[in-house]
């Protein structure tokens, strides 16, 4: 290995390091459940390493597959956009909407039988921008929201003002980000969001289809969505896994017969770069 290399991955090494020794676990009430007793959720908090002043954070919602491993450790996917952000400036918390409420993922489970619905992540949302916007270290002009498959859905949720609770909060995100959510529902109800969104979506997605992602898109109001769509990329594209089969998955375009999920190298680093772009622009 030349000088140079050692010299690269021991600037890696220290910012990883960096970002770890920033972690914090937190709890934080939810906007879900009565006045006096909400559901009081758990997440992580990646406080940008050095920062001295306020400053803009992003809300993370993880899939029906849930914010942690196998093995009870927070998911590659978590911790790899985490160091992302925090390298950008941004503080990151990754909300946990499933251990409050006893369950450990949702992907096996029919929707309509959930028992952890849209309705109880967006109102998770809602309470993890009020959570982040009373914290000293963050700026509560700039907070943002990112979510994947069942969390991107919850980004839509959360900044659809046609949802009377949203349209009422106190603090709206600034901008927001979506990779291939389901958009059914709020495609159904009108689209009106409360702020800029960009959306991440693969055309051979057999999951959550694109086509009701551009659908929506059409007829949502301003500010107008950006969305981009994958040639030939399934769900999940952002990760370097294999495309497989899951038919443990009872929903999806073809009730039955299972869904696709795997990584797409040209997607997953283009998306990136969106996203990156993205973030500088709002």
């Amino acid at each position: 290995m030349t000088t140079l290399w050692r010299i690269a991955f021991a600037i890696v090494a220290l910012a990883l390091a960096a970002v770890a020794s920033a972690e914090e676990r937190v709890s934080f009430p939810s906007l879900d459940g009565a006045g006096n007793a909400p559901v009081v959720l758990t997440g992580v908090f990646f406080a940008v390493p050095g920062a001295s002043a306020p400053a803009p954070a992003i809300a993370m919602f993880h899939g029906c597959g849930g914010a942690y491993d196998k093995r009870g450790a927070l998911a590659q996917r978590m911790r790899d956009y985490a160091t992302l952000f925090n390298g950008l400036g941004l503080h990151v918390l990754v909300v946990d909407s499933l251990t409050a409420r006893y369950e450990k993922e949702l992907c096996t489970q029919r929707i309509g039988k959930r028992r952890v619905t849209q309705a109880n992540r967006r109102l998770d949302a809602l309470g993890a921008i009020a959570y982040l916007a009373e914290r000293r270290d963050v700026d509560p002009k700039r907070i943002g929201l990112i979510g994947w498959s069942n969390g991107g859905s919850t980004v839509l949720a959360a900044t659809n003002l046609r949802h009377h609770d949203v349209a009422i909060a106190t603090t709206r995100p600034a901008f927001a980000i979506a990779f291939y959510p389901g958009c059914e529902a709020d495609l159904k109800r009108g689209y009106q969001p409360s702020g800029p969104l960009l959306m991440l979506v693969g055309q051979s997605d057999d999951w959550t289809p694109a086509s009701q992602c551009m659908a929506l898109v059409r007829v949502a109001a301003e500010p107008r969505p950006e969305i981009v769509s994958y040639a030939g990329a399934w769900h999940g594209f952002d990760s370097d896994a294999p495309v497989r089969l899951r038919k443990d998955v009872p929903n999806g375009v073809n009730p039955g017969q299972g869904v696709h999920v795997g990584g797409d190298p040209v997607a997953w680093h283009d998306s990136r770069d969106r996203v990156v772009r993205f973030l500088a622009e709002h």
